[in-house]
């Protein structure tokens, strides 16, 4: 039986790149060889399309001064990626696409869009649910239909804090009492979000979101246990969510840095946790998934309160894959090897093609 082959897209325009290249590495360990046949494409923070040769080369940084150009054809008829090296082009032919990119230009629907139109199968959700979960605000609005809890919030534009700072600063004060978490709508791992303990740090967080997305939250502070949980499934299988682990980040607040770069920070899988959180957690999860038409995996993110009250957070449909990231230890934990995993997920992308 012929191998069928899997692009593997990482890298990306966003200020995830990072990141995106340390989770590619991860994912293409794991896949089986014996199986598949590996085609890797690297996306350049300008947004140049290379082939990479290896999973050495994602991990040196090699693979972004390559020559090979490789490119997705959004034409359908030919189902391919576009190589050309040294002025001559050729097709190669894809069974399967794993876009292994967060954040905007990966996580927000656009390569599920140009996968779409190839009519290339994918790993994971599709342009809607990537879209609206990418966004914060209208994450917010949906899980709101829901009835379940989470934490209140502001929509702040961008073009409106630059024309009236003042009256964006009043609003906010008026409805919260300091602290407050200042986000960016679109970006994840932690970029650009703040937590603001007075007025010039409410402001001074404003201008840092704004410098990436034109649509801002500020939100109320929520004290309680950060919670993460792992969704896999959709279509005709049934939606499974992980047990929890809980996030004991090494600062203030779980950004950036204190996901990727700090030794304090840590995880714990199966904490003990207040009352029936655990379950409670465990269906709003599925149930946000299905509400948002997720499909392949997601991971969502609550706050569990002391008196076992759950908030949810948010929700990200391509989570990271890097050697500390939740969600693929959350499955270890349920006895579903990475291995294992990441084979469920390449054959979902497969069976939703014939759905």
């Amino acid at each position: 039986m012929a191998k069928k082959r899997i692009a593997v897209l990482f890298g990306g325009q966003s200020s995830e790149h990072v990141v995106s290249c340390m989770s590619a590495a991860n994912v293409i360990e794991q896949i089986d060889t014996l199986r598949y046949e590996l085609f890797l494409i690297g996306i350049t923070e300008d947004g140049r399309w290379l082939k990479a040769e290896s999973v050495e080369d994602i991990k040196s940084g090699a693979w972004r001064t390559g020559t090979v150009e490789a490119v997705i054809s959004p034409d359908a008829t030919k189902k391919g990626v576009v190589v050309t090296e040294e002025g001559r082009s050729r097709l190669v032919e894809i069974d399967v696409a794993f876009p292994i990119l967060h954040g905007p230009y990966g996580e927000d629907g656009t390569i599920q869009g140009l996968l779409e139109l190839a009519k290339i199968p994918y790993v994971g959700c599709n342009v809607l649910s990537s879209a609206v979960c990418m966004d914060k605000l209208y994450t917010k609005i949906i899980v709101g239909s829901l009835g379940i809890k989470q934490a209140d919030y502001i929509p702040v534009m961008v073009w409106k804090f630059r024309k009236d700072r003042d009256a964006v600063v009043r609003q906010v004060e008026e409805r919260f009492s300091y602290p407050v978490f200042i986000k960016p709508a679109n970006a994840g791992s932690s970029r650009g979000i703040t937590k603001a303990g007075n007025r010039q740090q409410l402001i001074e967080g404003l201008e840092e979101a704004a410098g990436h997305d034109r649509k801002l939250l500020v939100e109320e502070a929520v004290t309680g246990h950060e919670i993460e949980c792992a969704v896999l499934g959709g279509g005709e299988k049934p939606v499974m969510s992980s047990g929890v682990g809980e996030i004991l980040p090494g600062a203030e607040f779980y950004d950036f840095d204190a996901k990727y770069y700090n030794a304090k920070s840590r995880t714990v899988i199966n904490p003990e946790l207040p009352g029936d959180s655990v379950m409670e957690v465990k269906k709003a999860a599925e149930k946000i998934f299905n509400a948002v038409d997720g499909y392949g995996l997601a991971r969502v993110d609550f706050f569990v309160k002391e008196n076992g009250e759950v908030i949810f957070n948010e929700i990200n449909t391509m989570p990271g894959f890097t050697a500390i990231s939740m969600y693929p230890v959350l499955w270890e934990a349920m006895g579903l090897s990475k291995r294992l995993l990441i084979d469920k997920l390449i054959l979902l992308a497969l069976e939703r093609k014939m759905q």
